[in-house]
């Protein structure tokens, strides 16, 4: 069983951005095909809650050979995507300086398959955050349904 949705996303307009790829850009260095998140819809600063997304696409790298017949988004993306949705949140909405860089996974279930043509909603909980260092939950939704979650941390290397 699942985990309950660290938040309600039907309270949330899912059309409005809050920071697009340029506004992600200023403060990831990700490009090209390591680039795994294409927008954050919203955040709440004094909970320490944010909501972004990546739209599986049939162009994106993986796709060839990861399944061939059925791309499947392989999950060590998945995270990627949720550690980016993180780090844009500690250095845009929190400021914090320098790079953010991976430190640790812990805990992660991956209960359903991402494909091309669907959106992976990304929820993220900054449950500790230090000066140098944050812990975060973070779950996948597509279609509302919990695709994965895990907990990671982040490190201003």
């Amino acid at each position: 069983m699942p985990p309950v949705q660290l938040f309600d996303m039907s309270k949330i307009d899912l059309t409005k951005i809050v920071f697009d790829k340029e506004a992600i850009g200023e403060v990831n260095p990700q490009r090209y095909e390591m680039q795994h998140l294409d927008g954050v819809i919203w955040y709440d600063k004094d909970k320490y809650l944010i909501l972004g997304y990546k739209d599986v696409t049939e162009n994106e790298f993986w796709v060839r050979g990861h399944i061939p017949g059925r791309p499947l988004m392989p999950a060590v993306i998945m995270i990627e995507a949720a550690a980016q949705l993180s780090s844009v949140f500690v250095k845009k909405v929190y400021e914090l300086p320098g790079f953010i860089g991976f430190a640790s996974i812990d805990n992660a279930k991956f209960r359903k398959p991402v494909e091309p043509g669907q959106r992976l909603y990304l929820l993220c909980n900054i449950t500790t955050f230090k000066s140098r260092k944050y812990t975060a939950v973070i779950q996948g939704v597509v279609n509302g349904t919990m695709v994965f979650d895990t907990t990671i941390s982040g490190m201003n290397v």
